[in-house]
């Protein structure tokens, strides 16, 4: 057991503390890059103390085929991208995250050390979730107001990524509480994160969390009659939750009554209702047919989309995307890899896939066990039925990086600890 404020101070004292900063300062936009940058300065140090002993971690080497098949779909989209400084661009951003997984291969070589880790990343998350609470029951929060139909806590009024975010790091405070608290601590870090997903906004966090509950449900149930009925009370609760959140909440009515305009029926109200998303797939799709191959390049959505748009295009009529006109993404990862990279990517972000199932697969239950936050966290983030943020964006794409770089250090953390043993 790890008490949370011994674990925040040796946290503040510890080599980690650079790769807590990266997730820490994620409602802050950039300024989490000033983690990176840490990592990236460790990473240098570390690999001039150990030399090429630095390379052999298994952890290492999982993260560089990893990233080879990632960066490797952006850096072969990148030839023949309508706009090629954006993808060039984008492409030497990329390369910041090899250091700072390598780094957390490096920093994460105990249990205990990642256990405390999970811990310090559980406290960030939690104090999100209470200046939520705080948010939903004054309207503010730390940062200011929310938005009249969403809460968007320490992220800002302008940023609705509280709620994806909070769905895809979940795992991390559910694990903690379960260890700590056993199945009580469990129930109540639950229901204290369903408050602000469903009131961020967010139908792809509703899905993703729903996906975080169902898994914890079937490792809490032990037989498949358990979990049916657990999945049971489950529904019963959040019918619940979401009866009153819709009674109580102007917010949650709101997106409700957009979201039901999906069943009006025609076409354009099932647009409306997924906030034009029809049209970006549409467009998508039209990219993929003109693109097949390496796509329209890694970040040229936003350029390539005037191109392929309707003249009533949602975004093309009502929205201005950034610097370009239209929308920026996909918003469906499948989508984003084809529409961006062409099949190549495609293929490459597969052979990945491959290469992670594997790599579990190989490595003992313990091992398994002690990754199984962050195998959680990416198996979400992911799915592929859903709506996405971007994938190779800087702040989506950074989470992601992270997380990747966390399980590739968790997951051989149990074999380092013995190597550094022996």
């Amino acid at each position: 057991m790890y008490p949370f404020i011994p674990a925040l101070k040796d946290l503040l004292r510890s080599p980690l503390l650079p790769l807590w900063l990266v997730v820490a300062l994620l409602p802050f936009g950039r300024s989490a890059e000033l983690g990176t940058a840490l990592c990236a300065i460790g990473f240098v140090l570390a690999w001039r103390r150990d030399g090429t002993a630095f390379w052999q971690d298994p952890g290492i080497r999982l993260l560089l085929l990893l990233l080879a098949c990632y960066v490797g779909a952006a850096l072969l989209s990148a030839f023949n991208a309508v706009m090629p400084g954006k993808s060039w661009s984008t492409v030497l951003a990329l390369l910041r995250y090899l250091p700072l997984g390598a780094y957390a291969c490096y920093v994460l070589c105990s249990e205990q050390r990642l256990h405390g880790f999970y811990v310090a990343v559980a406290i960030v998350i939690a104090f999100w979730v209470l200046d939520a609470w705080m948010q939903m029951l004054t309207g503010w929060s730390l940062r200011g107001h929310a938005e009249p139909e969403r809460i968007s806590g320490l992220f800002g009024a302008d940023d609705p990524k509280l709620g994806p975010t909070l769905a895809v790091l979940s795992p991390f405070v559910l694990s903690v509480a379960r260890e700590r608290w056993q199945r009580r601590g469990l129930v109540i870090a639950l229901l204290l994160l369903l408050g602000p997903v469903l009131l961020s906004g967010s139908r792809a966090a509703w899905l993703c969390f729903a996906l975080v509950v169902l898994v914890f449900l079937w490792r809490e149930a032990g037989s498949p009659m358990r979990f049916i009925a657990a999945c049971l009370m489950a529904a019963v609760v959040l019918l619940a939750a979401g009866g009153i959140a819709w009674k109580t909440s102007s917010r949650f009515d709101a997106r409700m009554q957009r979201t039901l305009e999906a069943l009006g029926g025609h076409e354009q109200d099932l647009n409306e209702a997924m906030t034009g998303r029809l049209d970006i797939w549409h467009n998508s799709l039209a990219m993929i047919a003109a693109h097949p191959v390496t796509g329209v390049g890694v970040r040229d959505f936003r350029y390539a989309y005037p191109h392929f748009a309707l003249a009533n295009d949602h975004f093309m009529v009502a929205e201005n995307c950034g610097d370009g006109v239209g929308a920026c993404h996909a918003h469906q990862i499948v989508l984003e890899i084809l529409t961006e990279t062409g099949l190549v990517g495609l293929l490459l972000w597969l052979a990945g896939i491959g290469i992670a199932v594997r790599a579990w697969r190989r490595v003992s239950t313990r091992a398994q066990d002690a990754a199984f936050p962050v195998t959680l966290s990416l198996g979400v983030m992911l799915f592929p039925i859903n709506t996405h943020l971007a994938f190779y964006s800087a702040w989506w794409g950074l989470l992601f990086a992270w997380l990747l770089g966390l399980w590739c250090a968790a997951l051989y953390v149990v074999t380092r600890e013995s190597h550094h043993g022996a």
